[in-house]
């Protein structure tokens, strides 16, 4: 259910229990007769025991307030520009260590490069989620030699001997 329909239902649920209250009626009684009539709908008895007493404090308003508490958090061009930097300048950095320079939260940084930014760590770098026309050739073929590295001798390749060489081969990445 979208918020538009239920702030409308809301909406409708308080002025239904305001002219209730009006009325004479209870609590109880409001709940009771909003359950003969819209069934699996209506509100449940503490919602209505509140919105009652809202409406005897004097607050016959029936729109939804806003509330007080955390923001939204606002994400500027800026800011992702200054990310999309350091990560350009050193593709290993740390979400913890770019939260700490930019002095943001480290969910709104991880958000950034997630979301804005379309990466992803990889091994320690961070990297686009999809490679480009150019890099996807590049990585079949680096995995075309490294597949072939192991193939020629598994043990050798997994003792290390041969690391030097897919290092590079990896480095050029």
């Amino acid at each position: 259910m979208s918020s538009d329909a239920r702030d409308c239902n809301n909406i409708e649920m308080r002025a239904v229990i305001n002219f209730f209250l009006t009325k004479g009626k209870f609590q109880k009684d409001i709940h009771n007769i909003l359950i003969e009539t819209i069934r699996e709908r209506a509100p449940s008895y503490v919602t209505v025991k509140n919105w009652v007493a809202q409406l005897k404090r004097g607050d016959f308003s029936t729109c939804e307030s806003s509330r007080p508490g955390r923001p939204k958090t606002v994400t500027t061009l800026e800011i992702i520009d200054q990310i999309h930097k350091l990560i350009l300048e050193d593709r290993r950095i740390s979400a913890k260590s770019i939260a700490e320079q930019l002095g943001i939260s480290h969910e709104r940084v991880g958000s950034i490069i997630h979301e804005d930014l379309d990466r992803r760590k990889f091994s320690t770098k961070w990297v686009p989620k999809c490679l480009n026309a150019d890099q996807k050739p590049q990585r079949s073929q680096s995995s075309e030699k490294i597949l072939e590295f192991f193939r020629r001798d598994p043990n050798y390749f997994l003792s290390g001997a041969i690391g030097y060489q897919v290092k590079n081969l990896v480095i050029s990445l």
